[in-house]
């Protein structure tokens, strides 16, 4: 969604869409992705799709933890949409709730720091990874999955899919392909069919399209706007001021984000101070990936991954 640090640069644009029950505001430009790690091996076939286990109240060993309050299961039938900066039909949280939401990962360093910051409170989120990243890092991102939060995608390549010299067919791909990346980078596990638009922008086709595809938007209710921050402690008195105006509320934050990571502990422990508790949501079914995306994305031997090898078989020393 919102772009890292020194890659991407955010902008606020409005958009209106008329006939439709919802407004756009807050958006940024095209981002443009990082430069891949070194060339690896081709991409190996994924192996069939399981279900991710669920987080388990009980393996929770912190008395103060923030936790879960409630789980809600989401029927992603024709595309709802959450967040209300965008969508105000499905007003499901209660005073006091929130959603915690994770973008642009996963990223090394950050997401491994964002993932023990919600395992020390026994909570959880959902991540939005970016395809490309996926594919960068897999490891890490199967660690999200291993921990068992919830993840659906942020596009292939983060492109701004209002950009008009885009075609129809490449914003379908940016969209499939970055679900079919994700399902890869998962070992073929299928994620949620959760979508958030890079820059929070909407093209009114594409808000269609994901409709015919069953796949849930989500924009949010506010944003921590954690990729202008200069340090920690302003992402946490940004969203806490928003938050506590606002009262409830799906937030959007960066795993991507040194930043962020840095100030999930004690924003973790400030949400618990203040009386805030935390929705999982999960979806009733995974989203079903395209085959012919699945193959592009399978013969791609261009994709570069990081390997997982233990460095004692990558790195000898022979002489001292």
């Amino acid at each position: 969604m919102r772009s890292a640090a020194g890659l991407i640069f955010a902008s606020v644009v409005s958009l209106c869409v008329s006939g439709s029950a919802w407004s756009q505001t807050a958006a940024k430009p095209t981002a443009v992705p990082p430069a891949p790690p070194p060339q690896a091996a081709p991409l190996p076939a994924p192996a069939p799709a399981t279900t991710p286990a669920p987080l388990s109240k009980a393996a929770c060993t912190n008395p103060d933890a923030l936790g879960i309050a409630r789980v809600v299961e989401i029927d992603t039938t024709g595309g709802p949409g959450f967040g209300f900066e965008h969508f105000k039909q499905l007003d499901f949280l209660r005073d006091h709730e929130v959603v915690l939401t994770f973008d642009d990962g996963p990223w090394v360093g950050n997401t491994p720091t964002v993932l023990k910051a919600l395992a020390d409170e026994c909570t959880t989120g959902i991540f939005f990874p970016i395809g490309k990243h996926a594919t960068y890092y897999p490891e890490i991102l199967r660690q999200v999955l291993a921990a068992g939060h919830t993840i659906g995608s942020h596009t292939w390549s983060h492109a701004t899919l209002t950009n008009k010299k885009l075609t129809e067919d490449q914003r379908k791909e940016e969209i499939e392909k970055g679900f079919s990346a994700v399902k890869w980078a998962l070992d073929g596990v299928s994620p949620a069919p959760f979508f958030r638009f890079p820059a929070l922008q909407h093209p009114p086709e594409m808000v269609t399209y994901l409709g015919t595809r069953n796949i849930a938007i989500f924009s949010c209710d506010l944003d921590s706007f954690d990729f202008k921050a200069r340090n920690a402690q302003q992402v946490i008195d940004v969203t806490m001021k928003k938050l506590d105006k606002l009262g409830k509320g799906i937030i959007l934050l960066h795993d991507f984000h040194k930043h962020t990571a840095e100030a999930l502990p004690e924003l973790l422990r400030k949400l618990k101070a203040d009386g805030y508790k935390v929705v999982r949501m999960i979806p009733k079914a995974p989203v079903q990936t395209l085959p012919q995306y699945d193959e592009e994305i399978l013969k791609d031997t261009k994709l570069p991954t990081v390997s997982d090898r233990p460095v004692s078989s990558v790195v000898q020393t022979i002489s001292e």
